[in-house]
């Protein structure tokens, strides 16, 4: 089998995030993306904008309609989330043949050497790194990495909330995630009935 880990905040999931794991999952021939919310991620300055619950509600909507994604609630109260843990957590579920892959964007790859344990991450997996063309990036000793050169999807989960807090529907926003902010009043939206 032909694993990929998918983590990141998805705060929330949009558009993006899905072209980049079909697109990921169709050249790779993966078997899997486990979209992996994460709890509080360390590299994040201030805290998440929705409950993890939410976040994870809101992933599991929207990967309802690809087989070949599944959501993982392995970050679930986890104080700070750390790449190594989840990565340690999904081997231990993993046969020795199968393959495991971190699907990841280049600007978070280019900040490898300060994750906490990146020697042991690098060790376990091999990276997918999601690029914009023309984006360099070094591949530290001992990571393997392939590139992933995206479409242009400027999606931006800051001007996703800001719009939603105004009131509106961004279309970057699958619709069942939509219908579940709305009738969850996050991001500031006013709660439907």
């Amino acid at each position: 089998m032909r694993l990929a880990i998918f983590g990141g905040t998805f705060d929330p999931i949009h558009n993006a995030h899905l072209a980049i794991a079909r697109m990921a999952a169709a050249h790779w021939r993966l078997d899997r993306v486990l979209f992996v919310p994460a709890g509080q991620p360390p590299h994040k300055a201030a805290m998440t904008h929705a409950p993890f619950d939410d976040r994870a509600r809101m992933a599991e909507l929207a990967c309802a309609h690809d087989p070949r994604f599944e959501v993982s609630r392995l970050e679930a109260g986890s104080q700070r989330s750390y790449s190594i843990d989840t990565i340690e957590k999904v081997r231990t579920h993993l046969a020795p043949a199968d393959e495991l892959f971190f699907l990841i964007g280049a600007d978070a790859f280019s900040e490898l050497r300060t994750w906490h344990r990146w020697r042991d991450v690098a060790r376990l997996v091999r990276f997918l790194v999601v690029s914009r063309p023309g984006h360099d990036y070094e591949i530290p000793a001992g990571a393997r990495a392939e590139r992933l050169d995206t479409l242009e999807l400027a999606v931006s989960s800051s001007r996703i909330r800001r719009a939603l807090a105004a009131g509106e529907r961004p279309e970057e926003v699958p619709p069942a995630v939509l219908d579940y902010i709305a009738r969850h009043g996050l991001y500031g939206c006013a709660r439907s009935a």
